[in-house]
C-alpha cells in the first residue's frame, strides 16, 4: 500500500532551520504532484508549498515564500521542505501529500497523505 512518512521535525528557536524529510513508498512517485500541509493547533490545514512531478516547478504559500524551498529526488522517492528563518507562527503539524492528477492547495486534490512531523518554533 501507499506510505508517505514524514521526518526532520523538531524544536527549534526563531530564525533557525529545519529540513522535513518525506519518503514514498508503494506509488509511482515520479508520476505525483508532491504538496506540503501544515496545521497549527486548532487551525485548519492549509498548503504550504508544492513540486511538479519533474521537480522543475514549485509554488509556494504567501506567507513561507522566500524562506521555504520544496525539492525533490525522484531516485530516493523522497520529497523535501527546507525551512529557513523560522517563525513562532511556522509552528504546526506538517504533512506531505500526493497526487496523481492535478495538483492544487486544497487538501481534496491530495489522494494520499503522510502522518505529520511536530515542528516547533520557539521565541
Amino acid at each position: 500500500q501507499v506510505q508517505l512518512v514524514e521526518s526532520g521535525g523538531g524544536l527549534v528557536q526563531a530564525g533557525g532551520s529545519l529540513r522535513l524529510s518525506c519518503a514514498a513508498s508503494g506509488l509511482s512517485f515520479s508520476r505525483h504532484y508532491m504538496g506540503w500541509f501544515r496545521q497549527a493547533a486548532g487551525k485548519e490545514r492549509e498548503f504550504v508549498g508544492g513540486i511538479s512531478r519533474s521537480g522543475t516547478s514549485t509554488y509556494y504559500a504567501d506567507s513561507v515564500k522566500g524562506r521555504f524551498t520544496v525539492s525533490r529526488d525522484n531516485v530516493k522517492n523522497t520529497v523535501y521542505l527546507q525551512m529557513n528563518n523560522l517563525k513562532v507562527e511556522d509552528t504546526a503539524v506538517y504533512y506531505c501529500a500526493a497526487t496523481s492528477g492535478v495538483w492544487g492547495v486544497s487538501t481534496a486534490r491530495y489522494e494520499y497523505w503522510g502522518q505529520g512531523t511536530q515542528v516547533t518554533v520557539s521565541s
